[in-house]
């Protein structure tokens, strides 16, 4: 449980987080389609990002149920993505907006999101107390963002152990990236300084059974 601006939030093992006050569910950077983007530069992966990401995504709404589905932008991992989704992985965007209302906040990989996407498209959200947007601002109260794709760092029996994790102080709370080939950005990074006050944060790490809160004092 996170407390957070007099709201329980309840993240989830898959780095999605339920907002029960307002039966919402958040997730942050699908990056649907990085694979399909990649080929285009010669860099060959499988091409299964989408499909996997969906997979999830299916999971955690089936599981939740939540009236609205809300997503924090880069859902797309380019402004041609959703061009180049394929007929399967559309008609199962589709059959989502039927169980759910979506909302696609804009980020900076996908600022136009076309109109024939399934629900609503935004900046930003203000949700009660809440201000849902896609990249950080510095002077935010209440804010929850992804962008930075945040992963926690610890040394685990000799060994170091990264994982995907929430990063949280009183002003705002940084979603883990839910897309299948999006990877983590260490929390104290350099990126992260401007953001946090003499490192005044914890994270809830992503373990493989288990979230695990942690001071940030004890990261590396």
């Amino acid at each position: 449980m996170i407390e957070f601006h007099t709201l329980q939030l309840l993240p989830d093992l898959s780095g999605a987080l339920f907002i029960p006050e307002y039966d919402t569910l958040l997730v942050a950077d699908l990056h649907f389609e990085k694979g399909s983007s990649l080929a285009r530069f010669g860099v060959i992966i499988p091409p299964f990002d989408t499909r996997s990401t969906l997979d999830g995504l299916e999971d955690v709404v089936g599981r939740f149920k939540p009236k609205t589905l809300i997503s924090l932008g880069d859902s797309f991992h380019d402004r041609d993505g959703p061009e180049r989704l394929g007929k399967t992985e559309r008609e199962r965007i589709d059959a989502m907006a039927k169980q759910t209302d979506l909302l696609w906040i804009t980020g900076n990989h996908d600022p136009d999101l076309p109109d024939d996407l399934p629900g609503e498209v935004a900046e930003q959200v203000a949700l009660g107390p809440l201000t849902l947007r896609h990249e950080p601002t510095i002077c935010a109260d209440g804010e929850i963002c992804g962008h930075l794709h945040p992963a926690a760092i610890i040394q685990q029996r000799g060994r170091r152990l990264r994982r995907r994790c929430f990063a949280a102080n009183k002003r705002r709370i940084f979603m883990p990236a839910f897309g299948a080939y999006t990877g983590g950005l260490n929390v104290k990074d350099k990126a992260f300084e401007p953001y946090w006050k003499q490192r005044d944060f914890v994270v809830f790490m992503l373990g493989k059974t288990a979230i695990h809160r942690l001071p940030s004092r004890v990261l590396l």
